[in-house]
């Protein structure tokens, strides 16, 4: 059975073919700077990279175009061999707990929650549209980043404001990025041989959050209302005193807006920085030894620490194991070794040796990096957001 996982942005769309349920790729894509003269997009195909540049007007000539290579390729004979659809959506509110099948009502909602996601959820909507314009005989459903973090407890994901906001406003933690966190479960849950696992889940990339996972379910995890909480990030400030937002709009003349834009966009690595989001960029520069940038990653890893720290005593030192994934995760081995060594009065250590062997470039990908004796077992595995989609599409149609 062939099914399509489909992430839609504002100016963006990914895509990958599998045909399920074996989760073999067929395909994948990725278009980029949609409705931009300079737009293009880039396809994956049998191990090699291919690159088009070409104008690509909205997300309905995107998935024109998706249909063009499938055929082109031989992926498909016909429309009608795309059996589902699975969308990416970023916030689901506390309305969906699992992915569902999408339906008028379910695009209503999410249209519903725009103004908890407002750069997110219209994008994620376009890319639905367009797809079940050109899919009209498949089967389309919605995975949630929100929803796997809707087993958190009223404790963990209420805010200590008037409780009215919670009831009138819905403002709670919600929790992001929980298709890689469900991914990293439910890998772990199949490597230790149970269901009911504690660890501490590690999704350090450009964004990135931290969930512990108690029970085989999220119990609690640093994205909030918005993924700008939690962590620092490439671009983001995470946890910070809100009142230096009506600070600055006081003494700096700005207006929310303007705030709002910084503390997304230009904090974090770049804020302290000025000139670095991406982690391997500042690793340059701190082996040239820029001050700010090794500043900013002091930061970094300390923030992470922190919330380790935290999760470790939330689930009572119960932990099975502490998993790195993403980017920096999967990649950035000195960084792994900084947080590691700086949670050895916890029982926590690493092995240099395979800690250094472990990179998605490298030939190995994922393992063991702690020490024998380490109190926890630390992994690396690398993420696959796009077959959780996958999956949980199947799971409607098979």
């Amino acid at each position: 059975m062939k099914i399509l996982s489909v992430n839609a942005g504002s100016s963006s769309l990914k895509f990958t073919a599998y045909e399920m349920p074996e989760e073999k790729v067929l395909i994948s894509g990725y278009f980029e700077k949609i409705g931009l003269d300079d737009s293009f997009y880039t396809l994956k195909l049998n191990g090699e990279k291919i690159k088009k540049e070409t104008l690509i007007k909205n997300h309905n000539k995107a998935v024109s175009k998706v249909i063009d290579e499938l055929l082109n390729y031989n992926i498909i004979s016909n429309l009608d061999d795309i059996k589902a659809v699975g969308h990416r959506i970023v916030h689901g509110g506390d309305k969906y707990a699992d992915s569902v099948i999408i339906t008028e009502d379910v695009i209503n909602t999410v249209n519903s929650l725009s103004a908890l996601a407002p750069l997110h959820n219209p994008a994620n909507l376009i890319g639905v549209k367009a797809c079940m314009e050109s899919f009209k005989n498949a089967k389309h459903v919605a995975i949630f980043d929100t929803a796997f973090h809707q087993t958190m407890p009223e404790v963990n994901y209420l805010y200590p404001v008037p409780y009215e906001w919670h009831e009138n406003y819905q403002i709670r933690k919600y929790g992001f990025h929980g298709t890689s966190h469900k991914y990293i479960t439910n890998v772990m849950q199949e490597k230790l041989g149970k269901k009911d696992i504690n660890i501490i889940s590690c999704h350090i990339g450009s964004g990135g959050s931290i969930t512990a996972v108690k029970d085989g379910k999220s119990y609690d995890t640093t994205m909030g209302f918005s993924p700008n909480a939690g962590i620092m990030m490439g671009t983001r400030c995470g946890d910070i005193d809100y009142s230096l937002v009506f600070y600055m709009i006081d003494k700096a003349s700005m207006t929310k807006d303007e705030v709002d834009s910084v503390l997304n966009k230009k904090s974090g690595l770049f804020g302290i920085t000025g000139k670095y989001s991406d982690h391997r960029d500042l690793e340059e520069a701190m082996k040239n030894g820029e001050e700010k940038a090794i500043l900013s990653n002091k930061m970094y890893v300390q923030k992470i620490v922190n919330y380790i720290s935290e999760y470790y005593v939330k689930l009572d030192g119960k932990v099975d194991a502490i998993v790195f994934t993403a980017g920096l995760g999967e990649n950035a081995r000195e960084f792994r070794k900084e947080i590691i060594d700086k949670l050895t009065c916890l029982g926590i250590k690493i092995d240099d040796e395979a800690n250094m062997n472990i990179a998605s470039y490298k030939d190995i990908h994922e393992g063991i990096i702690s020490d024998p004796k380490s109190k926890v077992p630390i992994y690396v595995i690398p993420t696959d957001e796009e077959v959780m989609i996958a999956r949980d599409t199947y799971n409607f149609v098979k």
